[in-house]
């Protein structure tokens, strides 16, 4: 088939898109525990503690298949990895909806979040194959703020379904949109512009040290000290805002402004729709500046310094919690130029392989926060239950968010170690 050049803008976005789709369900899938945390509760008899462990289970498996999935990506194509993926979630999310106890939700929790897992690190894959290096970082912000739709409709939207048709209808439901994604990936993604007769962007990525074999090439990227550091530092980023909006900040307003869990859902929704937004502005002016290291630590000194008012200033008022929530959400969409900035940092054979390593890195942090919040939240409760379901007061909540605190220094710690590439591929 003959090349007609690079492949028109509409249909790399189309191509593109329906992968975001699959990567919007798994939003969706990973924060909503975050409104239904007292059904879940009164539902399987739950302590703090084993709420964060049901919830973390989509993390375990998600971070285990990072590195894998990454792996698997440089040789196999994106195509294949949606595909499989989406179904295995569909089924996943039918599972957890229809579990007739713990031992089932947990089950459904992990084969969501093993699936999911790859839906990231082959987003990237495509924009490195179906669009100009130079709109990498932004297509990532766009992956970022496509996915966090799926979060804000697992906040309101999903509080007032569950409200009208009970929580295990609605996640079923999920489960049969998901599968219904999984075709229509499979019918339309192609892995590259040249399987429909056009030029690609990376015609270059299958050189390299990742032809030597899949285990030569993972243990190539940790050569680069950058790899190391990308990896350990934005999960004190991406960690507190997951942990919070993703299952504790609802309760937490409850306990400290005596929010329903509707109005809670839609300030946590706030904070990730400033997540949303913050990524593509953050990846755009990367791109523009030609700078990564700025950019990010900006992001990260920002981020911290909200965290630290909302959660531990006394006296805030509503309109100025609010307020700054959506600071935060937007401060930490500066993380996402992590993932061009890892990807410069290797050489581009090697894309994928880093982009699943710093993925992994990524959600360390909810995977680790929100069980050792609760954990910390089971430490400090009064005793004080209704409908089933433990409540905790805010002394309780301030100690269990101080991890999250700790991490959001250390992220800025470490990003300032991080070697600038001035938005230059590695050879």
């Amino acid at each position: 088939m003959s090349k007609r050049g690079y492949p028109p803008p509409l249909l790399s976005w189309l191509v593109w898109g329906l992968g975001a789709l699959f990567y919007l369900m798994g939003f969706f899938q990973r924060v909503s525990p975050g409104v239904i945390t007292h059904e879940l509760m009164s539902e399987f008899s739950l302590s703090a503690a084993a709420l964060g462990n049901l919830s973390a289970y989509y993390f375990y498996a998600y971070v285990a298949m990072q590195i894998p999935t990454g792996v698997i990506a440089d040789h196999w194509g994106p195509r294949r990895l949606l595909s499989a993926g989406a179904v295995v979630a569909g089924a996943g999310a039918l599972l957890f909806g229809l579990s007739p106890s713990l031992g089932w939700a947990e089950a459904g929790r992990l084969l969501v979040g093993g699936s999911v897992a790859v839906a990231w690190v082959a987003l990237l894959k495509l924009a490195s194959h179906w669009f100009a290096p130079r709109r990498f970082a932004m297509v990532s912000g766009m992956a970022l703020l496509i996915g966090l739709v799926g979060a804000v409709g697992a906040g309101l939207p999903l509080r007032l379904m569950v409200d009208a048709f009970g929580w295990r209808p609605v996640m079923a439901a999920s489960g049969l949109v998901t599968l219904g994604i999984a075709a229509a990936v499979w019918l339309f993604i192609r892995n590259d512009p040249s399987e429909r007769g056009y030029l690609s962007f990376a015609a270059g990525a299958k050189e390299g040290p990742a032809s030597q074999g899949i285990l030569s090439g993972l243990v190539h990227i940790w050569r680069y000290s950058n790899t190391w550091f990308l990896f350990a530092a934005p999960g004190g980023i991406v960690g507190p805002v997951l942990t919070f909006a993703g299952l504790w900040g609802v309760p937490y307003l409850r306990a400290r402004y005596g929010l329903s869990p509707a109005s809670g859902a839609v300030i946590c929704s706030l904070l990730l729709v400033g997540w949303g937004l913050g990524g593509p502005l953050f990846g755009g002016l990367s791109d523009r500046l030609g700078r990564r290291k700025p950019l990010y630590l900006f992001g990260a000194a920002l981020s911290l310094a909200g965290w630290l008012a909302v959660l531990f200033l006394p006296g805030l008022p509503l309109w100025a919690f609010v307020g700054v929530m959506l600071s935060i959400g937007l401060a930490s969409g500066g993380v996402i130029v992590c993932f061009a900035w890892a990807k410069e940092s290797v050489p581009l054979s090697l894309g994928g392989t880093v982009s699943g390593t710093i993925n992994m890195g990524f959600m360390l942090g909810p995977t680790l926060l929100q069980p050792l919040v609760g954990w910390v939240l089971d430490t400090h409760w009064q005793g004080a239950m209704e409908g089933g379901a433990r409540i905790y007061g805010l002394e309780a909540y301030q100690a269990g968010f101080i991890p999250m605190i700790a991490w959001a220094g250390l992220a800025l710690l470490l990003g300032a170690l991080v070697r600038e590439t001035h938005c230059a591929q590695a050879a």
